[in-house]
């Protein structure tokens, strides 16, 4: 059961990594999952870009790409790859402080794990939805 942070091609170091990981855990239980090896990766974004062109043949710049180990049931596995650079520009983007929008990336994550899909408006909605309530049960952990 563990939940870990690294770095790649970032010096980024996740302040509160003991309440993040209890609100993981917690919005994993909200949605009847156990959470069993879960790792976020923070980079840059020209490292999250070649995983983007190698692993989805994408070539665009994004924010987060999540990887699904998980072998069924409801036990989550997984790597998160997030890129701290982009998530800084759509703060400013979106005119909301770092903190917020770096919750609203590890949650979203989390949520495609859970089964959450965004491409479609409706799947976006609930998508926003759910990271939107996850921030605010967030503020209400005690550190």
């Amino acid at each position: 059961m563990a939940i870990k942070f690294f770095q790649e091609d970032s010096t980024f170091r996740l302040p509160k990594k003991l309440k993040i990981k209890k609100w993981i855990r917690q919005i994993a239980a909200d949605e009847n999952y156990l959470v069993k090896d879960l790792n976020y990766i923070f980079c840059s974004d020209e490292y999250l870009y070649q995983i983007n062109l190698e692993y989805l043949n994408h070539s665009t710049y994004t924010d987060i790409i999540t990887f699904d180990n998980s072998e069924g049931g409801k036990i989550l596995e997984g790597d998160i790859f997030i890129s701290i650079e982009r998530v800084r520009d759509n703060a400013n983007i979106h005119k909301v402080n770092f903190e917020k929008e770096l919750l609203r990336v590890l949650s979203h994550g989390l949520y495609h794990l859970c089964g959450f899909k965004d491409k479609s408006t409706g799947e976006k909605k609930i998508m926003r939805q759910k990271e939107e309530e996850a921030i605010s049960k967030y503020h209400l952990l005690s550190p």
